[in-house]
């Protein structure tokens, strides 16, 4: 085991932390809900780019070859799709608190499917369930059980997470669709008279 497995386990597990809370985010009947668990989201998400950003500083501001440099260098597969969480998810995030701020004045008050298709975004969620796979492999290396599984598991290594991220752009586009159609209650009504008039 690494000792700069016991910088990178908090940083990971903040970023893992923000992708279970992104995915469920959409699930969120309730305006109030969707306030509170947006506003834990946003917390979340600076903590993790605040890490994030830290450790390298820390690394540079030490002479030599120190934990914080060997951390830093596990991150190197995130700072990509960190980049993007810094852009556009906490954009995203900000204003989608906003808008069930201005909702939840009662605790009943639903959650418009306009908001919650705005919530299930694929701009907020993916990047930071990357961000978080991204970290994967950094934390194994800095285990030791990368050893252990030899030099011939990169190939399929990176195959699977190409394959999982694939699987989990997919899943936000079609979730994402699906709440979005059912906000536009006009073109839904429409939709259905046409295939009424089909069938006459």
């Amino acid at each position: 085991m690494q000792s700069h497995l016991a910088l990178l386990i908090p940083v990971a597990a903040v970023w893992w932390v923000a992708g279970y809370l992104a995915d469920g985010l959409p699930r969120m009947a309730h305006a109030r809900g969707l306030r509170r668990h947006a506003g834990w989201l946003l917390a979340l998400t600076l903590a993790g780019l605040s890490l994030t950003v830290a450790l390298p500083i820390a690394g540079l501001a030490t002479a030599g070859a120190t934990v914080a440099d060997r951390a830093a260098g596990g991150l190197a597969l995130a700072a990509v799709p960190a980049l993007v969480v810094a852009v556009c998810t906490v954009r995203r995030l900000r204003r989608l608190r906003a808008g069930a701020v201005a909702l939840a004045v009662a605790p009943r008050t639903p959650a418009p499917h306009g908001l919650r298709a705005a919530a299930a975004h694929p701009l907020i969620g993916l990047p930071l369930q990357v961000t978080g796979l991204a970290l994967v492999p950094a934390v194994i290396a800095a285990s030791g059980a990368g050893q252990l599984l030899g030099p011939g598991a990169a190939g399929p290594a990176v195959t699977v997470g190409a394959l999982g991220v694939a699987a989990i752009g997919v899943r936000h586009a079609l979730r994402h669709n699906r709440l979005a159609e059912r906000a536009m209650p006009q073109r839904a009504t429409a939709s259905a008279r046409s295939a009424g008039a089909l069938h006459v």
